[in-house]
């Protein structure tokens, strides 16, 4: 019987910057930062341990359109490591790596196949002699909105025939609808494999024929939760075989504790300390957003150590852990509230200075020094107004722990 092996990954997003991670510890910070890194070491490695016939990487490469010289050095020098076992690989770029781009260009090993801005079709024999049609197109540009997917037209004589598509399924919200497809678009097409990338949730579209998001290789902020990786696939003339890889080496989490059966503060530490060591995870390190939540606390000095201590505690020891649990946000849902009527019992102060915050109706208004700052309005222009709303909430929680300094 007839049958091919390969691994699928798409958006490595090499050298990602990590933005807002710069408060971290500065050896976890520089793990973090060499993360993506790391994991597309992983995925060579089970390339080569799987003895797969070829690898497809579907878009995203890199993190902008300027890829640096760093991260086509790393890259580079994982696809030899790949050539020298014999195993090409076949690259698309994706709407972050669009060909358009400017950057200084390095050389690639001859076993890195890049597919041009027209759809084209490659032709790979495997050693056995099984034919594969692979087909795929680059982005020529960041923004492709139009639909590429009648461009793919199959081409017989091959025993397997792969599409490999970096886009959007029609009707998802999620992201940007470039390239955008429907299910029947592919099925129409009757590939025995679709390729896809661009969504960074691992998700699988079809059974039949096998339609699958890898999701993204490493994850780069709180939203991208959960281990990441890439599909090592065995394609026969019968089935399709899916093995998930895991390629992370640093893993956002995000958990709710529920606090209303504590009963002092160190029962709360007690319960966050046991949290954190259920997602601890051999070799990986974790961070995790802790959302604390029914804290019943009557004792005031105790709630007010929860917003000064208790993130502090959790995180002494961690720098120096392999696989840490790094608390990258502790949010206390009704605290701040509860602070607040015992705060303006003790001072008129604490009355003037919260209805002077509640007059800052509108976040953006509140914020707007930090929009008018070169640096600030680099970095917050993305923010929704959920984000500034936490952020002003954070900023008052400060605000109350340094005036008790």
């Amino acid at each position: 019987m007839k049958q091919i092996s390969f691994i699928h990954a798409a958006d490595l997003h090499l050298d990602s910057p990590m933005v807002g991670l710069k408060h971290l510890p500065a050896n976890i910070l520089s793990r973090v930062r060499e993360s993506t890194f790391t994991a597309l070491g992983k995925l060579t490695a089970a390339a080569i341990d799987n003895n797969v016939d070829f690898v497809i990487l579907a878009g995203d490469l890199y993190d902008g359109e300027d890829r640096s010289l760093r991260a086509q050095s790393r890259f580079r020098n994982e696809m030899k490591k790949l050539s020298q076992k014999g195993i090409p690989v076949y690259v698309i770029h994706g709407n972050h790596d669009h060909l358009n781009g400017s950057w200084v260009h390095l050389d690639m090993p001859s076993n890195v196949h890049f597919f041009s801005s027209d759809v084209e079709m490659k032709i790979f024999h495997t050693k056995r002699g099984e034919k594969v049609h692979l087909y795929g197109f680059s982005y020529l540009q960041r923004h492709i909105l139009d639909k590429r997917i009648d461009d793919y037209q199959k081409q017989e004589h091959a025993d397997f025939h792969i599409g490999i598509l970096h886009g959007n399924e029609g009707g998802g919200t999620d992201h940007d609808n470039y390239a955008p497809f429907t299910i029947k678009d592919l099925h129409e097409k009757e590939f025995d494999y679709w390729a896809l990338g661009h969504i960074h949730k691992r998700t699988i579209l079809s059974e039949t024929p096998p339609i699958i998001y890898p999701g993204n290789l490493q994850g780069r902020n709180k939203k991208e939760v959960g281990v990441k990786g890439c599909y090592c696939i065995t394609l026969n003339e019968l089935e399709a075989k899916k093995e998930f890889v895991a390629t992370s080496d640093v893993v956002w989490e995000e958990v709710t504790v529920h606090a209303a059966s504590a009963q002092s503060f160190q029962e709360i530490f007690q319960l966050c300390q046991i949290t954190i060591e259920r997602y601890r995870k051999a070799g990986i390190g974790t961070l995790l957003t802790m959302n604390l939540k029914n804290v019943q606390l009557d004792d005031f000095q105790e709630k007010r150590v929860l917003d000064t201590d208790l993130l502090e505690l959790l995180v002494d020891y961690e720098n120096d852990e392999e696989s840490f649990v790094w608390i990258v946000n502790l949010s206390l849902e009704d605290n701040q509230q509860l602070d607040r009527k015992n705060l303006m019992k003790e001072a008129d102060f604490f009355s003037e200075l919260f209805a002077t915050i509640d007059d800052f109706q509108n976040p953006e208004a509140a914020l707007s020094p930090l929009y008018e700052h070169q640096m600030g309005r680099k970095y917050l222009k993305s923010l929704t107004e959920g984000e500034q709303k936490e952020l002003l909430k954070k900023a008052e929680k400060l605000l109350i722990g340094l005036l008790y300094q």
